[in-house]
């Protein structure tokens, strides 16, 4: 009798890790899965504006690439030679920003607009283009795409990167503070490369030697309202993240 009830110990004591095997384990609670971001899908206008900033600072980086490329290699009097003709229709391609502020899809103010692009056409169609002896071969022409690419390719992206609805920290702090430096250098160069080139224009017609004389000196008001205008922009970009905190 004790050898049977024995047994019948043991079979169960053998039969139970079986048991406990066979149960399934306990479920752990779900865990909430986070919110998902649903992105926007950008309208029509702004999948244009997106791929026209895009692209416009991926042109003034092949722009920065070329100058400082070649500057090195061959100096500054053959910097025109490799780039002049694709800075020109980068440039000109700035037009349709006119445009944009015409038809109201961007918030630029069309006098800023104007005063920036057409200052740029005047230099690479109207002094470099026309004298490519002189203006286009100094020093300053280097300088000057140097500070435009540089400039462009940070405005560009940091436009693109508003549409898209995400603007890293450095790229909004590189738009509103490398101003300080390449808006200035820009400047310069340009009055640089309009006076050298004061000599061939002289040849060309008088008339419009004394109209670029004008011009120069219609720098003065010029830098003074770009300058201001985005001093202003920069402090309402700067209140912001402290607003936000």
């Amino acid at each position: 009798m004790e050898r049977r009830t024995r047994a019948a110990t043991k079979k169960a004591t053998a039969a139970a890790p079986a048991l406990r095997e066979q149960t399934p384990p306990k479920k752990a609670a779900p865990v909430p899965s986070p919110a998902k971001t649903v992105r926007r899908i950008p309208t029509p206008v702004e999948f244009y504006l997106i791929s026209y900033n895009t692209i416009s600072a991926f042109f003034w980086a092949a722009v920065l690439l070329r100058v400082v490329m070649i500057l090195p290699l061959l100096g500054p009097e053959n910097v025109a030679g490799g780039t002049s003709d694709f800075a020109r229709w980068v440039q000109t391609g700035a037009l349709l920003e006119i445009v944009h502020s015409l038809l109201g899809i961007v918030r630029s103010p069309i006098v800023t607009t104007v005063i920036q692009v057409s200052s740029r056409i005047l230099l690479t169609w109207g002094v470099t283009w026309l004298f490519p002896r002189s203006g286009a071969r100094h020093l300053a022409f280097s300088t000057m795409l140097i500070s435009w690419s540089v400039t462009e390719i940070i405005r560009y992206s940091y436009y693109a990167s508003t549409l898209k609805g995400s603007i890293p920290k450095w790229l909004t702090w590189l738009r509103y503070n490398t101003f300080f430096v390449l808006y200035p250098s820009g400047v310069t160069s340009e009055l640089l490369v309009i006076y050298a080139s004061l000599g061939e224009a002289k040849k060309f017609s008088v008339a419009y030697y004394y109209a670029l004389i004008v011009i120069m000196f219609s720098y003065i008001p010029g830098f003074y309202t770009m300058f201001t205008h985005v001093l202003k922009q920069r402090r309402r970009a700067m209140r912001k993240p402290k607003s936000e905190d």
